[in-house]
């Protein structure tokens, strides 16, 4: 509790990081006088002060309370997550997200994290999780849901650990491959694909980089950083989240949380970015 208190009152730093923010957009000059480079540079060094004092990320008060989630009876067995298996053993959680997605006999799937939270709701809490994916993901201004806290302090556990999913087997690959075909296939009113966006360097929306997520370097750098937390709707955005966001804003058909098609799109990307750190729970624009 006394951890929890302390980064309520450390989030006040994010307040005066913005306040810097702001301030130094007003004195720069008029819009159209900075050089793109030098938008990009101004830019960064906000997200730097941001990154260099970590208490001042709100992320961190989610994965308290995702902390709490995982240790509080709940469900009609009145159980808590703690003999979750997240593939190291039950109830092992460091190191387990560094490892994520994988293969789990006992489900029969591959699975990310967020899933493996929901199958673990079901089979050791009792709870109906259909109703959970029904609307799983929060609206702007809202907290991020329970599944989404769990997550992000069982990814900030494995914080500066290098990603290692376990992909290999069989069932690994034809999942990553099934990512790579969903990545790459174009479909939908406008004729998008997630490489329309993501499969080239130093494309931009807006002021929005776009990293080039089928080239490992860079999948190294982003990947890792999720979940985050999103300053533009100001709260955790989870990597489950992230697929259906992208979809939406393609105009596809909603993407299921947990499904095969979102655990592959996930699994294709953390397979490249396999060797780069986990440093979740991240800040975004």
């Amino acid at each position: 509790m006394n951890t929890l208190m302390t980064r309520k009152s450390a989030t006040l730093a994010l307040a005066g990081s913005l306040a810097v923010a702001l301030a130094l957009s007003a004195a720069a000059p008029p819009a159209g006088a900075q050089t793109e480079e030098e938008t990009q540079r101004g830019l960064e060094r906000y997200r730097q002060m941001l990154r260099e004092d970590p208490w001042s990320n709100p992320a961190l008060l989610d994965a308290d309370r995702g902390e709490l989630l995982w240790t509080t009876a709940a469900g009609p067995r009145n159980a808590t997550l703690e003999d979750c298996d997240l593939g190291l053993g039950p109830g092992i959680v460091d190191g387990a997200f560094a490892r994520l997605p994988r293969y789990f006999e006992d489900a029969g799937r591959v699975m990310d994290v967020e899933t493996r939270i929901l199958w673990c709701m079901r089979e050791l809490q009792g709870v109906d999780v259909a109703a959970y994916v029904a609307k799983p993901h929060p609206s702007g201004g809202q907290p991020v849901k329970d599944v989404g806290a769990i997550a992000t302090w069982i990814a900030n556990r494995s914080e500066g650990e290098a990603f290692a999913p376990a992909l290999d087997d069989a069932a690994g690959r034809r999942t990553v491959a099934m990512g790579e075909a969903l990545f790459n296939r174009r479909s939908g009113p406008f004729d998008f694909s997630c490489a329309t966006c993501h499969s080239a360097t130093g494309q931009r929306i807006r002021l929005q980089e776009l990293p080039h997520l089928s080239q490992p370097e860079e999948a190294r750098v982003v990947v890792g950083e999720w979940p985050a937390y999103r300053v533009s709707s100001t709260h955790v955005m989870t990597m489950q989240h992230r697929m259906y966001d992208c979809y939406w804003q393609m105009r596809m058909p909603q993407l299921e949380m947990g499904s095969e098609a979102s655990v592959a799109l996930i699994a294709y990307l953390v397979d490249k970015a396999a060797g780069g750190d986990v440093a979740a729970p991240g800040i975004k624009r």
